[in-house]
């Protein structure tokens, strides 16, 4: 069922055209990967998907135009995570993650059963529980990108837009997410996350986004999606094909 689409987006910033003629669909239940060179339009797309910036195009969410909600509305059904994960103000971690509940709150109401069970959730799946209590500025970047993504999930909305989510954390971590995010899925999320790792995109992602010079090239499964050719053409490297759990996952060999 599709909870995100996008039909004939552009995004244009004075006579620049950042993003041409984008259509897409995202599906509960699956977990989509963007890919594509620095300066392709990945950011600026999903920026448009959550309503942030401005689009020309139909945008709808669960078959209802984007612009026809309002901010809390948008905001309850689509959590963003952008890129980067900065924090400046020394709270603490559950704090942070209690935001993503912000939405779900009426202006004076206190914190709920629902808001504490959610944020205990999100902090779980992302094995921050531990340091729920500290400052986040004093964290790791690997562990504020852990946060930023608890923060994200403790909305529970029905789509997450994650902006480079595996950024920063050591490769253990990467897996964790990459893992956490298909399960989101599984479990009726749709998400669509920015990558540069083409080799996890391949392993977890249900279908591969592949955007270049602003344009989407390619939405399929991964192994087509990624094909050697298509990796030469777009990212100007010569990559080979190996099979891990049973997925053709490629592997950056040189720069063409």
């Amino acid at each position: 069922m599709s909870a995100l689409s996008a039909c004939g987006v552009s995004v244009r910033i004075g006579t620049t055209t950042l993003v041409r003629d984008a259509n897409l669909v995202l599906n509960a239940g699956e977990l989509v990967a963007m890919v594509g060179p620095n300066g392709a339009g990945k950011t600026t797309l999903m920026r448009a998907l959550a309503g942030l910036i401005p689009a020309d195009g139909a945008i709808e969410l669960h078959d209802k135009p984007l612009g026809a909600l309002s901010a809390r509305e948008r905001a309850r059904r689509v959590a963003y995570l952008p890129q980067g994960h900065m924090f400046h103000w020394p709270v603490s971690v559950a704090s942070i993650v209690l935001l993503g509940r912000t939405p779900h709150a009426d202006t004076f109401s206190s914190t709920t059963a629902d808001d504490r069970a959610a944020v205990e959730r999100a902090l779980a799946v992302t094995e921050t529980t531990a340091f729920a209590d500290r400052t986040v500025t004093t964290l790791s970047g690997g562990e504020r990108a852990r946060v930023a993504l608890a923060r994200a999930l403790a909305t529970q909305a029905s789509v997450l837009l994650a902006d480079e989510p595996t950024a920063a954390l050591d490769p253990r971590h990467q897996l964790t997410v990459m893992e956490l995010l298909r399960q989101a899925a599984r479990a009726g999320g749709a998400i669509l996350a920015i990558m540069h790792d083409l080799t996890l995109a391949a392993r977890f992602a249900d279908r591969v986004v592949v955007m270049d010079r602003g344009t989407i090239v390619a939405d399929a499964a991964p192994a087509e999606a990624l094909s050697p050719e298509r990796l030469a053409d777009v990212f100007g490297i010569e990559a080979a094909v190996v099979e891990v759990d049973s997925k053709r996952v490629p592997i950056a060999g040189r720069a063409l």
